[in-house]
């Protein structure tokens, strides 16, 4: 999966214009064709491709009948992954162009979605004619996922992606055992875009369409990911001793008698983060932030440890989790479970009563939690003041507000959306649609667990000679995206000041959001505030994150789940001891590895929630609702039912009663008639049109 592959030799096209932009000389054309040794059976396509040129006002012909390059031509090439569009066509987000470019259907040359290729196009020109994929540098190791259908014609994969727009043939030898009506994941291997189809291979049999567990493996094998352990990963696990030695406690620090306890969700089964707390006789705080020594565990040489390596996350879906790890360590042995000993690689902090850092301990421990909160129960002891551990946990909660408080006025991002949730039965029937809110005790946790991933990457980073380390970094907004947003915003009347600092556009961004929450065009400035910031990510080249104002940061706190932090933990402990400075290459081919897989995560959790509020309205088709106006398009407009807070589209084909077009300036749909308009926030009253599970999309029409 994923091996490069010799591909067909580019077009033509590509070819000519490729020569052309390196041609400071006027050239004829039999000078072309020579050096780029085009057949003279080529001729009347070379003289098109010429005649394309002119017109695009890349090149220039001389009365002499030779051409020239024009000056100021902006021709280009870069490198990228490909983005294809059910319609057939690509695009490509390209550094340092204000858009995407879009590559026409006829010009991607066999390319599909995910692809890394090499594309050409004139930055100063109408990107929608002139760009090209020249070259496809690598196939995407990502498989299609459909229903395997066999006719007299052959055996097909009717894929379900909105990115695939060909079915897929898969020759009698690639079945590999699939039947026809189950669904798969196929893998191409073969297509130059000239062919009928693309051919693949059966990669996987995931079962027969409808039933849950297919349709949440089906899911992960879209994006890549893996939903079962090998067996031999999953008896070394097996084989790991539960009780803890002699030889695992030395050289720990042994917290065992101090107030421990831990924080999660109500149905979570793994507790990666604990807390402990005591006051000193100076009248300080001591708090430490224990995570669980999975590193401990996991060692280089493992069978696990290169599962994780290859997995790098855990994957939350709807109704299950997919670990990264076996259940023996992610469910037992590094889930710090209240009552049992555990070893802990921790960080420990003395803290004033304003919360100031006057003393920092990092290293092994063993810790034994004493309870186990959900959120909701320790936000019932911070509101009342009463119940288990009432004193420490209201200690806490102060300081972690007033650490909360100092990190805003440092310029941190407050970008807080209520999580969307689906809650479903034992055979995950989804039973309920809500929006989870962040509470207090949410932040408590959140607030020491930054404070450990800051601390520890200062300790490794902000040093004279910083060595090797793994960091989560997010880069300070791109001016010329943070100018689109202000632009965007002014249509709803609200303004965001120019700044000349970083910190002054966190606080004027803080203020419009601040501004809009609760408002019918909040949602959708927020998506768009998030759109104009960069990606955080890993890598071992720090520079700080903008989000969370931190000079320094890095993931620390949660190596059941997470592969960086299982790095950082091993880095982490080798400087502890003096160790020199680690090979930066190898880790940074792994930051990179982690955030896209990472990426791919995300998407497939997004992706089942989105199938399940889809399942949840099947039985719905045809009923009424109210809702509001949370999205427009040139497409159409998105609207979410009041009810459930579940979107869908209102295409704007089904708008009957007037011609509507999509007022970009406005974000509005205009009637041009009747002058009727949709904006965002608008009240509606919506018909459940389809439920549409293979694509996972909800169509609406106004009733």
């Amino acid at each position: 999966m994923g091996k490069k592959k010799k591909e067909e030799p580019v077009s033509i096209d590509a070819a000519i214009r490729r020569w052309v932009t390196g041609q400071k000389k006027p050239f004829g054309f039999r000078q072309m064709t020579h050096e780029l040794k085009i057949p003279r059976t080529s001729r009347e396509e070379i003289y098109t491709v010429l005649k394309n040129l002119i017109g695009e006002k890349i090149i220039l012909m001389e009365k002499s009948g030779r051409y020239r390059l024009r000056a100021g031509s902006s021709y280009k090439e870069a490198v990228g992954k490909l983005v294809v569009a059910g319609q057939g066509y690509g695009f490509m987000t390209v550094a340092g162009e204000p858009e995407d470019i879009f590559i026409p259907q006829r010009k991607l040359h066999g390319a599909l979605h995910g692809d890394t290729v090499r594309i050409s196009y004139n930055a100063k020109g109408k990107k929608r004619q002139e760009s090209e994929v020249e070259e496809i540098i690598e196939r995407s190791a990502r498989p299609y996922v459909g229903v395997l259908q066999e006719t007299p014609q052959g055996a097909y994969v009717i894929t379900e992606s909105r990115n695939m727009p060909y079915d897929i043939k898969v020759p009698a030898q690639e079945l590999h055992g699939a039947e026809s009506g189950q669904k798969v994941a196929v893998l191409v291997f073969d297509w130059d875009g000239r062919k009928r189809e693309p051919v693949g291979h059966i990669i996987d049999v995931l079962g027969m369409p409808g039933e849950n567990d297919t349709e949440m493996h089906a899911i992960l094998a879209e994006f890549g990911l893996p939903y079962r352990f090998p067996e031999e990963v999953e008896r070394e696990a097996e084989n790991i001793p539960v009780k803890i030695s002699k030889e695992d406690m030395a050289g720990r620090r042994d917290f065992r008698g101090i107030v421990t306890f831990t924080i999660d969700p109500a149905d979570a089964k793994d507790f990666d983060d604990a807390l402990s707390f005591q006051q000193l006789k100076n009248g300080n705080y001591e708090v430490g932030v224990h995570i669980a020594d999975v590193t401990h565990y996991v060692r280089p040489d493992m069978l696990m440890e290169k599962e994780a390596a290859e997995r790098t996350t855990s994957v939350y879906l709807v109704d299950r989790t997919v670990s990264m790890l076996p259940e023996k360590l992610s469910n037992n042995l590094c889930s710090l479970r209240a009552n049992e000993d555990k070893l802990c690689f921790s960080a420990v902090f003395e803290l004033d009563k304003r919360a100031q850092i006057k003393n920092k301990w990092f290293g092994r421990t063993a810790i034994r939690s004493m309870h186990r909160f959900d959120y909701e129960q320790a936000q019932a002891v911070i509101d009342t003041g009463k119940g288990t551990l009432a004193e420490e946990l209201g200690m806490l909660y102060k300081l972690s507000q007033r650490l909360r408080t100092a990190r805003f006025e440092h310029g941190a991002v407050q970008f807080e959306r209520p999580e969307p949730k689906v809650e479903v039965d034992a055979n995950g029937k989804p039973l309920r649609v809500y929006f989870k809110e962040p509470k207090e005790s949410n932040f408590l946790i959140e607030e020491f667990m930054l404070l450990a991933n800051r601390s520890v990457a200062e300790a490794i980073g902000h040093t004279k000679k910083p060595k090797t380390f793994v960091y989560r970094i997010h880069e300070e907004p791109n001016p010329e995206k943070l100018q689109v947003f202000r632009d965007f915003i002014k249509y709803f009347g609200y303004s965001m000041k120019q700044t000349k600092t970083p910190l002054e556009a966190a606080r004027e961004l803080n203020k419009l959001l601040d501004k809009v929450k609760n408002t019918p065009e909040g949602n959708v400035i927020e998506n768009m505030a998030l759109r104009s910031m960069a990606r955080a990510h890993y890598t071992t080249d720090n520079a700080g994150h903008y989000g969370l104002a931190f000079d320094y940061y890095t993931h620390f706190t949660s190596p059941i789940r997470r592969y960086p932090d299982m790095m950082v933990h091993r880095l982490l402990a080798h400087y502890l001891e003096n160790g020199a400075s680690a090979e930066k290459a190898p880790y940074e081919a792994r930051c990179k590895y982690c955030s896209t897989r990472e990426q791919a995560a995300a998407e497939a959790e997004r992706a089942s929630i989105k199938y399940k509020m889809v399942e949840f309205m099947l039985d719905r088709e045809g009923a009424d609702f109210d809702g509001t106006v949370s999205g427009i398009t040139e497409w159409g407009m998105y609207v979410e039912i009041n009810e459930h807070h579940i979107e869908g589209m209102v295409s704007i084909r089904s708008l009957r009663d007037d011609y509507y077009v999509f007022d970009e300036k406005r974000y509005l749909l205009a009637g041009q008639h009747h002058g009727r308009q949709y904006k965002l926030g608008d009240a509606v009253r919506i018909k459940v049109k389809r439920a549409n599970l293979e694509q996972k999309q909800l169509d609406f029409v106004l009733s």
